[in-house]
């Protein structure tokens, strides 16, 4: 752990970000609104463009639209011009599939299916495709990378990141979600690449980011963001995070600061000079500081946190207004409100407890799901106070803890063997 004496000043920090407006710290949405094409949906921050929301529920909760049975895991769904598309598994005849399923119904519109050994590894099922209009992007627990035709299901290529790139699978399968902007899709692969840039039509490499420095394919996935002014992707590794040039592959800066075990949150870049990285795992938190000298970047800790102090153990941290909300720790499963010098301004400790449930932002509202009880929470996005608007249970639970997608109004969310589609919109 680094002396503090090394960090740069708390009261700096606050004071650099609270001259940025919140636009500043939103990334920009990647498609029309009512869409949530890949992790995290729009610009990939977990924060809805929708508004018109319902602010209260009935007694009985958001009604229920449909309910289909899924194979155990966490894979959620991207959702654009009204389907739905989410990864499952028949363990009978040990297939993977990617589904694609009406919004409005549920109902089975088209589904690919290949022949994979997958075993229950703390269940199977992983991941959200990337879902543009032409193509769905889907990595699977093994690490093989299929590009499906977006309509009718059927595939346009196929590449085997162990194969191609000596990738090596995480413990517990892949858990990173494909990254796609534009006419690319973006990969951490390990192995011979840190990252890699492809082609969505062909699969082909755009550029490679040479890795010399043998970091490995962690649980996290790769995230967009602009910092002293250059396009980057960042990514978040067992030694710490790192940003590559978005325009050719150029690894621009590292940060040592290891991690234990697995890496499951994504890294979260605040602002253009900022990035903030947790783990599980007694791996606490860091933020670091990326400015560009020159023609180089330098990265710097602003603070960095023992585990005892705070952090996310799944799920990437939401920034809005100026504050950073997860479920984490200092006590397991607390909804809480981060300053940006990282201390707690509130939790839920005494009002509900979220185990490792996730959350979306919409509309002024968080959606937090506990990850025991499959109890859904609506919470005011008050940087002051735990205010909640309502609570209803939706699922079984156990192990609620995949990713949740909203378009319009309607909310898709699972447990370990069910996916719903709930109607949240007033």
């Amino acid at each position: 752990m680094r002396d503090n004496s090394d960090l740069l000043s708390r009261r700096d920090l606050i004071a650099a970000l609270g001259s940025l407006g919140i636009s500043s710290l939103l990334p920009a949405a990647t498609g029309p609104a009512a869409d949530w094409p890949q992790f995290r949906g729009p610009g990939r921050s977990a924060i809805s463009l929708e508004t018109g929301l319902a602010r209260k529920w009935p007694a009985s909760g958001p009604k229920l639209l449909w309910s289909v049975p899924v194979a155990q895991g966490y894979a959620g769904a991207a959702i654009v011009a009204g389907r739905v598309y989410h990864h499952d598994y028949d363990e009978a005849k040990s297939e993977w599939c990617v589904n694609c399923r009406s919004l409005t119904d549920g109902k089975l519109i088209w589904q690919f299916r290949e022949a994979r050994e997958i075993r229950p590894n703390h269940a199977i099922t992983r991941t959200v495709p990337a879902v543009d209009a032409r193509f769905v992007v889907s990595l699977d627990p093994k690490a093989v990378l299929h590009c499906l035709d977006a309509k009718t299901g059927k595939q346009i290529w196929r590449k085997n990141l162990v194969a191609d790139y000596k990738t090596a699978i995480p413990s517990w399968y892949n858990g990173q979600c494909p990254l796609q902007e534009g006419n690319r899709l973006i990969i951490a692969t390990g192995g011979d690449a840190i990252l890699v840039a492809l082609d969505k039509a062909t699969g082909k490499d755009i550029w490679r980011t040479p890795n010399a420095g043998q970091f490995a394919m962690s649980h996290a996935s790769v995230m967009p963001g602009t910092l002293g002014g250059v396009k980057q992707y960042v990514y978040g590794t067992l030694k710490g995070p790192l940003g590559v040039s978005a325009d050719d592959g150029k690894l621009l800066w590292t940060f040592d600061r290891k991690f234990n075990v697995a890496v499951a949150p994504s890294p979260v870049v605040i602002d253009t000079e900022h990035v903030f990285m947790t783990a599980s795992y007694d791996a606490g938190s860091v933020m670091i500081r990326v400015r560009r000298v020159g023609d180089a970047f330098k990265a710097e800790p602003v603070f960095d946190f023992k585990n005892n102090e705070w952090n996310s153990e799944v799920h990437t941290p939401i920034v809005y207004k100026n504050h950073l909300y997860a479920v984490g720790k200092k006590r397991r499963g607390l909804f809480t409100c981060l300053g940006m010098d990282g201390q707690p301004v509130w939790t839920s400790d005494g009002k509900a407890a979220f185990g490792l449930g996730s959350y979306i932002l919409a509309d002024g509202m968080f959606f937090v799901l506990e990850g025991d009880t499959g109890t859904l929470h609506l919470l005011e996005a008050s940087t002051t106070e735990y205010k909640e608007l309502a609570r209803a249970q939706v699922l079984a639970g156990q192990e609620v803890w995949a990713p949740m997608a909203l378009s319009g109004g309607k909310l898709v969310l699972r447990d370990l063997t069910k996916m719903i589609c709930v109607d949240v919109g007033a």
